[in-house]
C-alpha cells in the first residue's frame, strides 16, 4: 500500500512513522514544505527520496491508497478535503477541525464521495483502556492534568479536553441523557474545566486541570464492589479486597501501550478491506466538545 504521511511534527515523528515504516506492504511517502525537514526525517526513516515530497500535488501522482495527516490542525478541513476529492481514505488527527461546522463540511464530504475518513482517537485502541469495557462502569471518572498551561478555552478543548470528551463517550454503558459542564476561564485562558455526563444507571465524570502539580492521566471505572484504576494509561490497579497492580510489559513501545499501533492497523484493515467508516461517531464528539464550550463562563 502506498501511504501519504502529511506533516512530520513530534506526534508523526513520535508515534506514527515508527509503525508506518516497519509494516510489511506499506509503502510510506512523506510530505511536508520543509525542505529540511523532509531530508531529515526521510534519512532518519530510510525512505527513498522518491518518496519525499515538498507539494501536496506530487504527493497524489503517486497514486495514494490511504493519507495519515498530522498536519496543524488550521489546515485539516482543506487538507484532508483535498484527498477525499482524490478519493484518498484518510485518517487525521484529533481534532478534524478547530470550528464544528467545518468538521460537519468535511464529514459530509467523505459521505457523499464514499470515501474513508477516521479521526485519530487512539484511546480506543489503548488495551488498558479497551479492558475496560469489560469492567462494571456505573461510575466512570477521568482526570487528565497539566502543569502551567492554560490556554485558549477552543483550543484546549479541542487540542487536549476533547480526548477526555470522546473517552468518557467511549466507556459509557448506555446512552448519555445529561450533560453539564463547570470550568474557570480567567483573562481569556481556560484554567480548569469539568463535564458531567449521565444516563440510565451510569456517571461519567471527565476533569481537566491546567494548572495541576503534576502531568498525569488517571482513569476509574467502578460498580459492583470493584474498581479499575488506569494510571497514565500504562498501570492498572484492580481493586476488590487487595489491591493488584499490572504494569506494561519493559519492552512494550509507548505507540502500543497509548493504541496508537492498533489504530494504525484498524484503520488500514478497513481501506483493504472496503469497510464503512462511521465518521458520524466521530462527530458527536466534535459536537460534545462544542457543548462544553457553549457551557464555559467567560468570566470564570
Amino acid at each position: 500500500m502506498r501511504i501519504g504521511v502529511i506533516g512530520l511534527g513530534d506526534i508523526a515523528r513520535k508515534a506514527y512513522l515508527p509503525v508506518l515504516t516497519t509494516l510489511p506492504g506499506c509503502e510510506p511517502h512523506l510530505h511536508t514544505r520543509s525542505a529540511t525537514t523532509l531530508e531529515r526525517i526521510g534519512d532518519a526513516h530510510r525512505v527513498p527520496a522518491s518518496h519525499r515530497h515538498s507539494t501536496l500535488d506530487s504527493l497524489l501522482e503517486t497514486g495514494l491508497d490511504a493519507a495519515f495527516v498530522h498536519a496543524p490542525t488550521e489546515t485539516h478541513p482543506a487538507l484532508v478535503a483535498a484527498l477525499l476529492r482524490a478519493d484518498v481514505p484518510v485518517y487525521v488527527d484529533k481534532p478534524l477541525a478547530y470550528d464544528l461546522a467545518d468538521a460537519q463540511r468535511v464529514a459530509a464530504l467523505a459521505e457523499e464521495r464514499g470515501v474513508g475518513l477516521a479521526v485519530g482517537f487512539n484511546r480506543r485502541h489503548a488495551p488498558a483502556y479497551t479492558q475496560c469495557l469489560e469492567h462494571p462502569r456505573d461510575l466512570i471518572v477521568l482526570q487528565k492534568h497539566r502543569v502551567g498551561l492554560p490556554e485558549d478555552p477552543r483550543r484546549l478543548v479541542y487540542d487536549d479536553f476533547i480526548h477526555v470528551v470522546d473517552t468518557l463517550r467511549f466507556l459509557a454503558p448506555a446512552p448519555i441523557d445529561r450533560v453539564s459542564v463547570d470550568g474557570v476561564v480567567r483573562d481569556g485562558l481556560l484554567h480548569q474545566v469539568v463535564l458531567h455526563l449521565s444516563g440510565n444507571g451510569f456517571t461519567a465524570l471527565g476533569a481537566m486541570n491546567r494548572r495541576s502539580g503534576s502531568a498525569e492521566e488517571v482513569l476509574e471505572v467502578s460498580g459492583q464492589d470493584t474498581k479499575r484504576e488506569v494510571r497514565n494509561i500504562a498501570e492498572v490497579i484492580d481493586h476488590k479486597g487487595q489491591p493488584s497492580l499490572r504494569r506494561r510489559g519493559d519492552w512494550v513501545p509507548p505507540a502500543r501501550q497509548r493504541g496508537i499501533e492498533q489504530a494504525v492497523l484498524a484503520f488500514l484493515h478497513d481501506v483493504r478491506s472496503g469497510r464503512r467508516f462511521d465518521i458520524a461517531d466521530a462527530l458527536r464528539t466534535h459536537e460534545l466538545c462544542e457543548r462544553v464550550l457553549d457551557g464555559l463562563d467567560p468570566a470564570g
